[in-house]
């Protein structure tokens, strides 16, 4: 039965579910929106800030087959966003053509790290500099979300803004235990430099998930 539902995991007709929720997308281009937010475990990238850790190993989180995850998402929200975690470390052909097929918009939230995998209408591409984008979803990505966390990190803001498509949305967003120190100095340089936007991750203030 365990090679069986590895085989199944392999394939992207189950993964390794963290949790599901419905809320109101915090970040962002889509900030404001009710959406349904699948949270995938698995990541390797590692980011020392990271306010999910406990979605680094998959191997805590049940493998669970991807037509309930579509069933439960289908009874709350037009709006999917896919999510880790890094998603992209799965297939993610099978769940996204399964929500299509039921008429969702699909948005994904990936480091880029792996290859890109799965049919979407939000790519959110939020870059770290240990593990890289993939050349595939710098040129998909709608939405350029770089976290900051020091000084250097707008130096490789700027890196990643100029590998991405001529249309993608230039974020830079506070690290969030670093908010008070960072929030001036990225105010300061989106005003010098305004191709850039703020976003900053509202649900927080909200204090909902």
């Amino acid at each position: 039965m365990k090679e069986e539902v590895e085989i199944l995991v392999n394939e992207g007709k189950m993964l390794p579910l963290m949790e599901e929720f419905y809320t109101i997308q915090g970040e962002g281009y889509h900030k404001g929106k009710a959406a349904y937010f699948i949270r995938v475990g698995g990541c390797d990238v590692g980011c020392h800030w990271c306010d999910v850790k406990e979605s680094w190993n998959p191997n805590i989180h049940p493998p669970t087959h991807i037509d309930s995850i579509v069933e439960n998402a289908a009874k709350f929200s037009k709006t999917i966003v896919i999510t880790g975690g890094e998603p992209l470390m799965w297939d993610m052909n099978p769940i996204t053509e399964s929500l299509k097929h039921r008429g969702l918009q699909t948005h994904i939230e990936t480091s880029g790290a792996y290859p890109l995998t799965g049919t979407w209408d939000w790519i959110c591409l939020s870059p770290k500099k240990n593990k890289l984008p993939t050349p595939e979803v710098y040129t998909a990505a709608q939405e350029l979300k770089v976290i900051i966390y020091n000084k250097d990190d707008l130096r490789f803001a700027e890196e990643q803004a100029s590998k991405v498509n001529s249309d993608c949305i230039l974020y830079l967003q506070p690290e969030w235990s670093k908010r008070e120190k960072v929030v001036p100095l990225i105010v300061d340089y989106v005003m010098e430099h305004p191709k850039w936007m703020v976003s900053l991750q509202t649900h927080k203030y909200l204090n909902i998930p």
